[in-house]
């Protein structure tokens, strides 16, 4: 008996080493500072910005990095997607380089990350509020970099009320840019989830097919929301290469882990973004609304220049279906980008291209390098 007992308490004593190490080690990563734009003297560029800040916009706090080489250049709001789940992090790890051309805001939507807050309520979390404080953190960045317009770039849960925002104050942006433009996501999820069986059916894979049966979309649109809130159709879709990203096959260390060692972030900031998603998301009706939605329907014209960015192998988000939502759409000028190398991010997976074309075409309000 006593053995055992000293054998627990070694036990304890270790893993409490171990948690306390943990902890000491996400401290150091969590300075809660974005990094700054440096010469080759290691001195911070003149006229450049870095700088995490928070607003009111809706009644509540909502927090922000301010990201640019250059403050002179154009203003570039980035609107993430998730419901409520920010993706500064993946920016921080590839940096895609949006900050050379455009001083980014990189807006954490109220509920989740740097927005999390008491303050907001699950009934406040709709489309149309999130909307609205898009345009107060429009007015906000108009007002704070003397612009009179500036430019909108939403991804995948952000683009339903991004383009949203850009339907009710046109006079705000010089274009909007969809990347992973959601359309009709009930449809989009069916056809996510017969290509996945199929692929599976295909290569034997018993256990996956069990999986995703047990989820009959295709039957009945009542099991669509619970498919979507699954473990299941995340795995797979990264499986097989249609989720995040083309290359990202491990949801645990290509996105769980980068949150914790994101230096832009304090440890009570990196807890609130996954208390948000695990947590007070599920008290909202935002994924109700998103399958309840028709966005084409919704929208269906745009007084600004208007601009698609869908990789090739997406399934996340229907890039077939944001192509078609495109050509009936009215703009003024419009585009769609094929992104052959990506799934769910070009952003990250081809940045390159997404530069060029923001450069070439978007700043420009044309669209000769489009599909």
């Amino acid at each position: 008996m006593k053995k055992t007992v000293h054998m627990l308490l070694i036990v304890l004593s270790v893993l409490v080493a171990m948690m306390a190490a943990l902890v000491v080690v996400l401290m150091i990563n969590s300075p809660g500072k974005p990094e700054p734009f440096i010469n080759r003297d290691g001195e911070q560029i003149s006229g450049s910005i870095s700088e995490k800040t928070f607003i009111m916009a809706g009644g509540v706090r909502q927090g922000m990095f301010l990201r640019g080489r250059s403050i002179n250049n154009p203003v570039l709001l980035y609107i993430h997607g998730g419901p409520a789940f920010p993706n500064y992090f993946l920016i921080d790890k590839y940096k895609p380089g949006l900050e050379d051309n455009f001083t980014v805001c990189y807006w954490e939507q109220r509920g989740g990350g740097l927005s999390y807050s008491g303050d907001v309520t699950p009934e406040s979390m709709n489309f149309d509020q999130l909307a609205s404080d898009a345009i107060e953190v429009t007015e906000y960045l108009r007002m704070r970099f003397g612009k009179d317009k500036i430019y909108m770039m939403a991804h995948s849960g952000g683009t339903p009320f991004a383009i949203l925002a850009a339907a009710r104050a046109p006079q705000l942006y010089h274009a909007y840019i969809g990347m992973a433009q959601i359309t009709r996501q009930a449809e989009s999820e069916k056809l996510a989830y017969c290509y996945m069986l199929e692929q599976y059916t295909i290569t034997g894979n018993r256990e996956a097919v069990t999986e995703l049966k047990k989820y009959p979309v295709m039957d009945s649109d009542r099991f669509i929301v619970p498919f979507y809130k699954s473990l299941t159709r995340d795995k797979s879709m990264h499986e097989l290469g249609i989720g995040t990203m083309r290359n990202m096959k491990s949801v645990f260390k290509d996105v769980f882990i980068p949150v914790w060692f994101c230096r832009a972030y304090t440890l009570r900031e990196k807890i609130n973004i996954w208390t948000s998603k695990f947590h007070f998301i599920k008290k909202t009706r935002l994924i109700e609304e998103l399958f309840a939605t028709d966005i084409p329907l919704k929208v269906p014209e745009l007084e600004i220049p208007v601009y698609f960015f869908s990789g090739k192998y997406d399934l996340t988000v229907n890039r077939d279906l944001s192509e078609a939502y495109l050509r009936q759409l009215q703009a003024p000028v419009k585009g769609f980008y094929t992104f052959r190398k990506s799934a769910h991010s070009p952003v990250f997976e081809e940045p390159e291209k997404v530069n060029e074309i923001l450069v070439k075409d978007v700043l420009n309000c044309t669209n000769t390098r489009a599909d």
